[in-house]
């Protein structure tokens, strides 16, 4: 069944991909809320038992899913004879899980390049993907987008900038490519809002000084420690941005960053008649986990509402060039193409840990982010297996210059 079709049968079977991470906590939050339209058909984690455990004593899933083939022992032992699903394992486990036809939507909230394989698996199988996994897009964009137009599938973001532009955009006519993008002559620009992250304001020449638990105090969202860190570079925006393109098959200069403190609008729509449109929403990834789990129906899960007399102001400003230089990398990433963004993805995840480690200074980030991506072998493929290449290039390439650079 598509995600976008309704059933008056049965609830909609959701596969979670990183069950017992933030976006997968949130969405059998959602699954629990919405018990008549929405159940839990697969579970998969890398190696968090207990929470895992106790997630299928409690949804009940038919299938589970985990990474670390070690534990499987100690998972079973936790479960005992509450549970009588079918166990996966292994490193391919969630690609197994993700591939499984019975599934109606499986949201893949996996971190980093290990979501890539599963999305692909899903399309394959005719499964609408509730992406929070950006990286699927960053790395091998024009792939999975060709995977979704062959299988007839939907993309449903989850991003929340994302799911706010997709938002604005329904209803209105579309390009004919499979996208959910009005023609080129409707709109304007599309804008996605970053809040900044907790420098916004910091004095430029104290950044060398700045100190991992301060990267990590992020103003609005509560995330985990990669995507965090990445908020605080504006890096995390850059590759929303290389997402909105694949996504909504927009020109990136017609793709912009706003910084807005208040995390309140997600995105805007600026249309060729000079009106603009904006999503608000309160900052809470049920809400736009909600909206791409239900898609075409709006749900009521009981969620807060956006009350903006108490919210008071909203604030927007452009984004400084020299206090986030990583936003102008994902930029320059999405120009060259090929495997500049794997490359650059790859090689975001060994600098962040290098920098969470005392390793590195926080703007040494960039400074190394940037070295990586001038050393890249000059190609175009841009298939999945190219692509994954060159991922294992960029993390190898990042490790040995962080160690000569000691």
């Amino acid at each position: 069944m598509n995600a976008s079709a309704s059933s008056t049968s049965r609830p909609r079977r959701v596969t979670v991909l990183g069950s017992t991470g933030s976006i997968g906590r949130g969405a059998l939050d959602v699954v629990s809320r919405l018990p008549d339209r929405l159940e839990a058909f697969g579970l998969s984690a890398q190696r968090s038992i207990d929470l895992l455990a106790e997630q299928t004593l409690r949804f009940q899933p038919r299938v589970v899913a985990l990474a670390d083939s070690s534990q499987v022992g100690a998972l079973r032992e936790r479960l005992g004879s509450g549970w009588r699903g079918e166990l996966l394992s292994g490193p391919d486990a969630s690609e197994q899980l993700a591939g499984l036809s019975e599934a109606d939507v499986v949201l893949n909230g996996l971190v980093g390049a290990a979501g890539l394989l599963p999305t692909r698996a899903a399309l394959r199988a005719g499964r609408a993907v509730a992406l929070a996994n950006k990286e699927s897009l960053v790395i091998a964009g024009a792939a999975i987008t060709r995977e979704a137009d062959r299988a007839g599938v939907q993309l449903l973001p989850v991003d929340s900038e994302h799911s706010g532009i997709f938002q604005l955009l329904q209803g209105a006519p579309t390009d004919g490519r499979g996208g959910t993008t009005p023609p080129a002559r409707l709109l304007r620009r599309m804008i996605l809002t970053a809040s900044g992250g907790p420098f916004r304001t910091r004095d430029l020449s104290t950044f060398a000084s700045i100190r991992p638990e301060e990267a990590l105090k992020h103003p609005t969202w509560a995330m985990g420690p990669r995507i965090t860190i990445d908020s605080a570079t504006l890096l995390n925006k850059g590759f929303e941005l290389l997402e909105a393109h694949w996504l909504f098959r927009l020109p990136p200069e017609q793709i912009e960053v706003w910084v807005h403190p208040q995390s309140i609008v997600h995105g805007l729509v600026e249309w060729a008649d000079g009106s603009t449109t904006a999503q608000l929403s309160l900052p809470d990834m049920r809400i736009p986990i909600q909206i791409a789990l239900c898609h075409p129906e709006r749900c009521d899960a009981g969620l807060p509402g956006c009350d903006l007399t108490r919210i008071g102001r909203l604030e927007f400003e452009a984004p400084e060039e020299s206090r986030y230089p990583c936003l102008g990398l994902a930029r320059r990433a999405l120009a060259e193409g090929g495997t500049a963004p794997a490359v650059l993805n790859a090689a975001d995840e060994v600098i962040v840990q290098a920098f969470l480690d005392g390793r590195i200074s926080f703007p040494e980030i960039a400074e190394t982010l940037e070295r990586v991506l001038d050393q890249r072998p000059s190609d175009r493929g841009d298939e999945v297996e190219q692509l994954l290449e060159a991922d294992a290039w960029a993390r190898q390439r990042a490790a040995a210059i962080l160690v000569l650079s000691r």
